[in-house]
């Protein structure tokens, strides 16, 4: 075994059944194929709270590595849960093309002493059954879309029942997501302090306050420029030489974007200085894609500020500047 002060990286890549694993530099017990069940958990995160390594990294797996995280968080392991494009671009530009979930556990592990990507702890119960709520929301929102739309083209009498009856139902689970969720606020000091402070904003009502609470909890602790980055509303640039192309967006939570997207069209019409903001910007001649995008982030700059602040939009001339 090294030495104390040798700095160790471990990858972890996961599936639903199993873990492959890789450290660097080697240590026995942590390298291979693991299952991914309560008795061998128990063991591997032993295993690495004993050895206490530098980082810790692994891929965002659709919520399969949320209960890996939290263990090795529970023990004060430093957990990074990076984004899989990131780690895919970083084995291209390694030359490795290959994909397995061995090779990946490498990777991962190379990733970590290379990039030594941020920490940031795992979200709570909580937070994840918020979530978790707020997905199955989307899930029926989408489906009530779909049978509407079907209903345009519905011929026979049988069909037109069948859809009116499965889009009230879908209304009323919608219903019952709303209030489950706006109770789990009020039970929550933290949170009905967080959402109060949301929803102060115009434009900002209670889809939106549960979206950044839920998924996006580094929402005031971080600077604007790292918040728009995070969300994915930071303009990028595509500059090279005497070429100077178009800023873009790129990246980011997409899950948060698609609800601050439509708050902004909202934001825009009843909130005076996002109103104002996105006037001047149409009055320079900027295309409306333009102008949403800076709307948004000037939206997400407003709720960052407020939450860092703690001072609601009516109390405080400075937010609304």
């Amino acid at each position: 075994m090294s030495e104390p002060s040798c700095e160790r990286f471990v990858g972890v890549d996961v599936s639903k059944g199993w873990l492959d694993l890789c450290a660097d530099p080697a240590e026995p017990g942590l390298a291979g194929h693991v299952a991914y069940d309560d008795a061998s958990l128990q063991r591997l995160c032993d295993a690495l709270a004993r050895l206490r390594p530098t980082l810790i990294v692994m891929e965002a797996s659709g919520g399969l590595e949320q209960r890996l995280a939290c263990e090795l968080a529970a023990r004060s392991l430093v957990v990074a849960v990076v984004n899989p494009r990131q780690v895919r671009s970083f084995a291209r530009a390694s030359g490795q093309l290959a994909k397995t979930d061995a090779i990946d556990a490498r990777t991962l592990c190379a990733f970590a002493r290379a990039i030594r990507p941020q920490a940031r702890p795992p979200r709570d119960l909580q937070t994840r059954e918020l979530a978790d709520l707020l997905a199955r929301r989307r899930q029926l929102v989408d489906m009530r879309i779909q049978e509407l739309q079907r209903q345009h083209t519905a011929t026979s009498k049988v069909m037109r029942k069948s859809l009116t009856e499965h889009v009230a139902w879908l209304e009323r689970r919608i219903a019952k997501l709303d209030e489950d969720m706006g109770q789990r606020l009020r039970d929550s000091d933290v949170w009905r302090i967080k959402d109060d402070l949301l929803q102060s904003i115009p434009g900002v009502g209670p889809v939106l306050s549960r979206t950044m609470l839920a998924l996006c909890p580094e929402l005031g602790q971080l600077n604007r420029r790292e918040i728009a980055k995070l969300i994915g509303v930071a303009p990028l640039a595509q500059d090279s030489g005497k070429y100077h192309g178009r800023r873009r967006i790129w990246g980011g939570r997409s899950d948060v974007r698609r609800v601050l997207y439509m708050a902004t069209h909202s934001a825009m019409q009843h909130n005076g200085p996002i109103a104002a903001f996105a006037q001047r910007l149409k009055a320079t001649g900027k295309l409306p894609k333009v102008v949403i995008t800076a709307c948004m982030r000037k939206l997400l700059i407003v709720m960052n500020t407020v939450l860092k602040t703690g001072h609601a939009w009516n109390d405080s001339p400075v937010v609304q500047a």
